[in-house]
């Protein structure tokens, strides 16, 4: 097990419990004055010592939480031999489309959902696609969590790759999902295989009974779609809202399609957990093996810093006594 600190410098923030503990001391100064002029007697030691206390602890947690300090370790790794999963990402301009200026693009919400499906199903191969009016692995099934977000956040983007062609209108093709499983996504031993579909549905229309017969075709796979979409989102440029798009009020009914044409279900962005349970009842349980060891991370800070409130709540009981 190994301890490191992200931030080491931050620990100098427990410096700053410095200041309430000095103005504590010239409180306390003035209280032992009054107290010798009412002929009040003097607390026990250890009553007067619980703010010294409670003020340390909490400079020292603050510090601690602010150096960031990181558990790791290592563990076996156990993974499913029969399942993988794809997800694929709309990588098309319409994604870049947002509510304002400082919301979130679809692109962004869908590559956070992406982790969340990997976190999800930490012990099934997970790989990454793109799709636009093609669809391109990028990574095949694996169970290395660094190697899928370093993926994600590095290989693709909203345009890269661009569409083969130049569209003035809608650049996704859905019905190109067929490839798939024409060009051998995933390996021969998984007997049970899953995409994991994130895009705006702003598609052309599909020709189902293609698709359909495609996904059906033995081992089968199996489809979730996740529609990452509002009908008040723009794309802007330069801060300027871009006269050339408008969200496709299809799209919801186009991605219906789609997945009643793939035997898939269909969730709205607001429904990821239930989108994620769905997949991960679709994959089923299988046989784990023991593949090398799995890298974890814990970090400590958000625990520290609600360790504070223990000192706190010390010096608000010592307050009322």
């Amino acid at each position: 097990m190994d301890v490191s600190l992200l931030t080491p410098l931050g620990a100098l923030v427990a410096l700053l419990a410095a200041i309430p503990m000095l103005a504590l001391r010239l409180v306390s100064r003035r209280a032992t004055r009054v107290r010798g002029l009412l002929g009040v007697p003097e607390p026990s030691r250890g009553f007067r010592s619980i703010p010294i206390v409670a003020l340390a602890a909490c400079g020292l947690l603050l510090g601690l939480a602010a150096a960031q300090p990181r558990v790791e370790w290592t563990s076996t790794r156990m993974v499913r031999t029969d399942a993988e999963a794809f997800v694929v990402l709309d990588t098309s301009r319409s994604m870049l489309a947002r509510k304002s200026l400082d919301a979130a693009i679809r692109y962004g919400r869908a590559r956070s959902a992406a982790v969340r499906f990997r976190e999800a199903l930490a012990d099934v191969p997970v790989g990454i696609a793109s799709i636009t009016d093609r669809v391109l692995p990028h990574l095949f099934p694996s169970t290395d969590d660094d190697v899928f977000v370093a993926t994600l956040r590095h290989s693709i983007g909203v345009d890269r790759p661009p569409p083969q062609g130049h569209f003035a209108t809608t650049a996704t093709r859905l019905e190109s999902l067929e490839s798939v499983v024409n060009r051998r996504f995933f390996s021969p031993s998984a007997r049970h295989s899953l995409i994991f579909v994130l895009t705006d549905g702003e598609s052309v229309p599909v020709a189902g009974a293609k698709l359909g017969a495609a996904f059906r075709r033995p081992p089968g796979l199996d489809a979730v779609f996740v529609h990452v979409w509002a009908g008040d989102e723009r794309v802007y440029v330069e801060g300027q809202i871009e006269p050339q798009y408008s969200p496709d009020p299809r799209s919801r009914s186009i991605l219906e399609a789609t997945g009643s044409a793939v035997g898939g279900r269909v969730f709205g962005e607001d429904d990821l957990g239930e989108a994620i349970a769905t997949a991960r009842e679709l994959i089923g349980e299988g046989q784990l093996e023991a593949r090398g060891e799995r890298r974890n991370r814990l970090a400590l800070a958000p625990y520290l810093a609600g360790a504070t409130f223990l000192p706190l709540a010390l010096l608000l009981w010592r307050r009322d006594r």
